[in-house]
């Protein structure tokens, strides 16, 4: 049985009145969109029956068409097959130095915070997860849902929130996301909508989130960090609508915020109106200590809680979450349905399921198992090859802090490991005018095995040493002040 040719669809218009045959019609529109690139090399055109059925014309007019841009050259003709764009004749050439493309070069050693171990990615168990969910999904989850995101996976992760972090919330308060820095985009541009100019933040923080409020016509404004996190009597007097906070996990100092500063901190939103924005960006992993609460607990009507799968999964997942307080929800809900409706509710299937049958809470103990070895690794060899320097930030998340002594020297390491192939982060870079704090660089060990973790930290050291050589006064390996 002669195999039947696939009905491909082409835009071709015929313009009875007009003097020219309807073949030299059709040569002619064919022609132009292969010149100009509209049909490119390979593509299939319809069967000659195909094209004659829709354009109401006898299949001779077609066969006549194509068997006159078969000759120029412009389609291919072949029995029992579609025809198809001639494929260009590609002249060969040696390419001058400058027009070939420049790539960036791949780090040797990835030390960059806040990076996962993205070949540990629970493969199979998503898969399943998005078989099982894809296969019982009704009809309706495919279409136009609610814009907070599906309801049972809002369920899913109210539970899941408030059993792992504390958060108290009902799945109404919850906002499926991309991630949490889409929620920060959503939240300031609602806060810009009410007519804020300005948005507090540690200082030092995350330097995409600056950008990001920014962008949404917000200024970041930042107040200080120390020990116990952030310096909250700075806040007063202040005139920002909200702080944006990482109490678990400071980024990038690593501090956790102490218990009478988040008392302070909620008692410094409600006395001002505002909110506080609680980055829970990693809080999952922690080592030497119990896990710390979110703050939202403690403040649930001042308190917006975002997170993410970014870090415990995958950045490339695109999922996040934001519980809103009351009186601000329907505002950042309606920036999302204003841009883009409702994620997608093909992943919000996929990790509903994958949270009910407890995936996640499964991946994530074994992933504190791994992380903590590597930070072990990390810190182990960094007492062997640079024991004079302070480090800090040890006890949860996927980077940790090695201080210096100053600006100069933290400005001079970023620049030596980058030459030496070893991408790290430095402090400064995210820090806000007005920043007095110490200085340093971040080590991420999320990305790379136990050895190689060695072999880079013995590296950045050769770094230090290289310096030390060639510095003109004095010892630059001491603890900072």
């Amino acid at each position: 049985m002669a195999r039947q040719l696939q009905a491909r669809d082409l835009l071709v218009t015929i313009d009875r009145s007009s003097r020219a045959s309807i073949a030299r019609q059709i040569e002619d529109q064919l022609r132009r969109a292969i010149r100009t690139g509209l049909l490119i090399g390979g593509s299939q055109l319809p069967s000659t029956r195909a094209l004659a059925q829709d354009l109401s014309v006898s299949r001779g007019v077609v066969v006549r068409a194509y068997a006159q841009l078969a000759t120029e050259g412009y389609v291919d003709l072949r029995q029992g097959a579609n025809p198809s764009v001639r494929r260009p004749v590609e002249l060969t050439r040696v390419p001058a130095p400058q027009d070939e493309p420049r790539r960036p070069r791949r780090p040797r050693f990835d030390l960059r915070p806040g990076v996962p171990d993205l070949g540990v990615f629970p493969r199979h168990a998503w898969l399943r997860s998005q078989r099982q969910a894809l296969m019982n999904a009704p009809d309706g989850d495919f279409g136009y849902v609610d814009n907070r995101g599906l309801e049972r996976l809002r369920v899913e992760i109210a539970n899941y929130v408030g059993r792992a972090r504390g958060v108290a919330t009902t799945p109404d308060r919850v906002l499926v996301t991309a991630g949490s820095t889409h929620s920060l985009s959503l939240i300031a541009r609602a806060f810009a909508r009410r007519g804020a100019r300005t948005i507090g933040f540690e200082n030092p923080s995350h330097l995409v989130l600056h950008e990001v409020v920014e962008r949404a016509g917000l200024r970041p404004v930042g107040f200080p960090v120390d020990e116990e996190g952030l310096v909250v009597e700075e806040l007063a007097g202040s005139t920002v609508p909200a702080v944006v906070v990482s109490p678990a996990h400071q980024f990038p100092t690593g501090y956790a915020l102490s218990g009478s500063r988040r008392s302070a901190l909620a008692r410094w939103a409600v006395d001002n109106d505002a909110l506080i924005v609680e980055d829970d960006y990693d809080a999952e992993f922690r080592y030497d200590r119990a896990s710390v609460g979110a703050m939202q607990g403690l403040a649930p009507e001042r308190v917006i809680y975002l997170g993410s799968a970014s870090k415990t999964l995958a950045p490339g997942l695109r999922l996040g979450w934001a519980v809103l307080p009351p009186g601000f929800d329907t505002e950042v809900v309606d920036e999302l349905s204003r841009s883009i409706l409702h994620m997608s509710t093909v992943d919000q299937l996929a990790f509903e399921s994958f949270l009910r049958a407890g995936e996640l809470d499964r991946h994530l103990r074994k992933m504190r198992v791994v992380y903590r070895q590597r930070r072990d690794a990390v810190v182990r060899t960094l007492e062997q090859e640079l024991p004079d320097l302070p480090v800090r930030g040890i006890a949860a998340g996927l980077h940790l802090v090695l201080e210096v002594e100053s600006y100069e020297l933290e400005q001079a390491v970023y620049a030596s490991a980058r030459d030496r192939s070893i991408a790290l982060e430095s402090i400064s870079e995210h820090a806000l005018p007005g920043y007095e704090g110490s200085y340093g660089v971040l080590i991420g060990y999320g990305a790379l095995s136990e050895p190689a973790l060695r072999e880079a930290i013995r590296e950045l050291a050769r770094v230090f040493t290289e310096l030390e050589n060639h510095a003109e006064s004095g010892p630059i390996l001491r603890a900072s002040a």
